[in-house]
């Protein structure tokens, strides 16, 4: 799956710049736009994942020092999640990789459909069936992204 290779992409120039320490597991929290002043259960919502698991991968990430958990002041029952200057610099080389993905995508595909493949993805991340699902393509799609369909 494309989503996979970005994935591995992301991490392997995150070691590149030095952030060794981050494993897979961690662009879930890492992955735009970034935990920053989210509650840990919106985070997790919006990662596909229990809330368990997610505070296990933000006690991982607080551990080393890429975030903060804080007190809510809006509610005392809630956290709220802070980048610490290691984790802005690390969302900062993930959107540099990502920025190079496509700009290597619009190479190879020209600008007309990267922008079609752009607005179509935007589009399928909205529907419903990608909405309620994990977040990625079904296993399944006959369709590849990046080919236009047939007429």
């Amino acid at each position: 799956m494309p989503v996979d290779s970005i994935w591995a992409r992301m991490l392997s120039g995150l070691h590149e710049a030095g952030f060794t320490d981050l494993v897979p597991a961690h662009l879930a929290v890492m992955r735009y736009p970034g935990p920053e002043n989210q509650r840990p259960s919106d985070v997790a919502a919006e990662a596909g994942m229990s809330k368990q698991a997610m505070n296990y991968l933000l006690g991982q990430l607080e551990q080393l020092g890429y975030l903060t958990r804080d007190d809510d002041p809006a509610d005392q029952r809630s956290k709220r999640i802070h980048l610490t200057s290691r984790g802005r610099e690390a969302g900062k080389r993930i959107r540099a990789i990502v920025r190079q993905i496509e700009t290597e995508l619009e190479r190879e595909l020209g600008p007309r459909k990267f922008a079609q493949l752009r607005e179509l993805l935007i589009l399928l991340n909205a529907t419903n069936t990608i909405g309620e699902a994990s977040g990625g393509l079904p296993s399944s799609s006959p369709h590849r992204l990046g080919q236009e369909d047939s007429p």
